[in-house]
């Protein structure tokens, strides 16, 4: 098993931390794990993205230059990386910041408003685990009790409080996830 994942959006999205998490996770369950973030210096508001591979087997190297799984939570993140996931590869993306059409058609395309979803739970925080959700759903790499550790693991202990939300949204994501 081998998975190589670039999750993409603004700054404030929760980017960073979904990989993290997700990094984490295959840590618990003995897995290889690179997780490689990259973001301008604005942070808030400007692209980020992570690459994350979650691995059986050593990983020889960080860097890609394709990815199995793309996570797309802004159009600039479409135009970059759309191009670089793999033929029969997955593109999980966010209904509110796309806006052009995906013209891939050689690899599977999903849709999950996690932004919609967000504001119906009244927490906009909640949005990267409703995306993490959706990406457990379609590709379920990782056991949830091992994504509950890793999101212990990269929370503050003073947030752990907030496990239970994360918790419903990764579920409410699972649900909500839906094929195009």
């Amino acid at each position: 098993m081998k998975h190589e994942i670039i999750i993409a959006g603004f700054g404030g999205q929760g980017v960073l931390s979904m990989g993290k998490i997700l990094a984490y996770s295959g840590l618990m369950e003995g897995k290889e794990v690179t997780w490689m973030p990259s973001y301008g210096p604005e942070q808030r508001g400007g692209t980020a993205n992570v690459t994350v591979i979650l691995s059986d087997d050593p990983i020889s190297s960080p860097i890609l230059n394709e990815y199995d799984i793309a996570i797309i939570l802004n159009q600039p993140s479409l135009d970059k990386f759309e191009s670089k996931v793999k033929p029969g590869g997955i593109l999980i993306y966010d209904g509110y910041g796309i806006h052009s059409e995906i013209k891939r058609k050689d690899i599977q395309v999903y849709r999950v408003d996690a932004m919609d979803a967000a504001a119906e739970m009244n927490n906009a925080k909640a949005f990267n685990m409703l995306i993490l959700g959706g990406l457990l759903k379609v590709v379920p790499m990782v056991k949830m009790e091992n994504v509950l550790l890793g999101l212990k693991k990269s929370l503050p202990e003073r947030h752990h409080n907030l496990i239970p939300m994360n918790e419903a949204a990764i579920l409410k994501g699972m649900e909500i996830i839906q094929k195009v």
